[in-house]
């Protein structure tokens, strides 16, 4: 097993569109970093003495009348310059916490698209070409065969997606510790976190779309399948009334952040309760939020790749090869 894993492990290198899908996954996450350390850069003096001279109108107006800009009787011009001057220049600092919320589901989006892509064109080159009857040839057992190709995906882009995290993340605290910006204990450690757990997803996707093209032999057919679920999918659940537990965007939020809320509705009493001023017995039914563990999001996706590697294995073991 260890030989031909190696073999389907040499042979993803050598796949163009494999290389380039893996230069998209780290190329863009540099992207993203590189926009949010900019977009986030400390203001200069020049940018300052700008928005001053920008603002003078405004600067004049609030020294006669203070009051009109939120601020106190007898406010200096010098106050009502640093206001003026935030408006023009006020940009956000860079934190871990921050991005956590915001650019790191991104990179965790892009590494999942693109390992996911690059097992699905990895296989179904395979079955277009018809190398995989020859394959067959040298090695007849076909569960060794399906497990040798899973097994070569799933460790590329396991590996791919967890240094491109740790960099993202490890670049990312580098330019807050430069900027001598505040860190909270341990935030570095739950960012690291936050990568593992997303380069655990983007392999966890790539072995999906590796089972679906196993199972449909067709890379268009396995991306027609995985649009139409994403796009419609949560569509589809809302129509149906359930709960928003059930949203796929949500239990990709819980295992990334390892635990997440999302909204349900809440009994008419409640509301009856807050209008007579008596709060109502339990509490608990009458709050809007309420948890979505980790492992409950591991559970969602797990049954759902369980049951597709299980139908792709059989299908390939019973099917004719063309």
């Amino acid at each position: 097993m260890r030989r031909l894993t190696g073999v389907e492990l040499t042979r993803l290198r050598w796949r163009r569109a494999v290389l380039l899908l893996l230069l998209i996954a780290i190329a863009v996450p540099v992207v993203i970093g590189l926009a949010r350390v900019w977009a986030t850069r400390p203001v200069s003096d020049s940018e300052i003495a700008r928005a001053a001279e920008n603002g003078a109108g405004e600067i004049a107006r609030c020294t006669d009348r203070p009051r009109q800009f939120g601020l106190p009787p007898g406010s200096t011009e010098q106050q009502c310059t640093d206001l003026v001057v935030s408006w023009y220049t006020g940009r956000e600092q860079l934190s871990l916490a921050g991005e956590r919320t915001g650019s790191g589901m991104g990179v965790v989006a892009i590494l999942t698209a693109a390992m996911l892509l690059a097992a699905t064109t990895f296989v179904g080159h395979d079955w277009n070409s018809g190398s995989m009857s020859n394959q067959l040839l040298f090695e007849p057992r076909r569960g060794r065969i399906w497990t040798a190709k899973a097994l070569a995906v799933t460790l590329m882009a396991l590996l791919t997606a967890l240094v491109v995290s740790t960099a993202y993340w490890l670049g990312i605290w580098a330019v807050i510790k430069v900027r001598d910006l505040p860190i909270l204990e341990g935030a570095l450690n739950d960012s690291l976190g936050y990568g593992l757990r997303g380069a655990g997803f983007a392999a966890a996707a790539a072995l999906g779309g590796y089972a679906l093209t196993m199972l449909f032999r067709s890379t268009v057919a396995t991306v027609g399948v995985l649009f139409v679920v994403s796009v419609a999918g949560g569509v589809f659940i809302a129509l149906l009334g359930l709960s928003e537990q059930w949203q796929p965007h949500k239990n990709v939020a819980a295992i990334v952040k390892n635990g997440t809320t999302y909204y349900v509705d809440v009994p008419d009493s409640c509301f009856m309760g807050m209008q007579s001023g008596r709060p109502p017995e339990d509490n608990s039914e009458c709050d809007h939020e309420r948890d979505l563990s980790a492992w409950s999001g591991v559970g969602y996706y797990g049954v759902a790749l369980v049951a597709v590697a299980g139908a792709s294995v059989v299908s390939f073991r019973r099917r004719d090869v063309p």
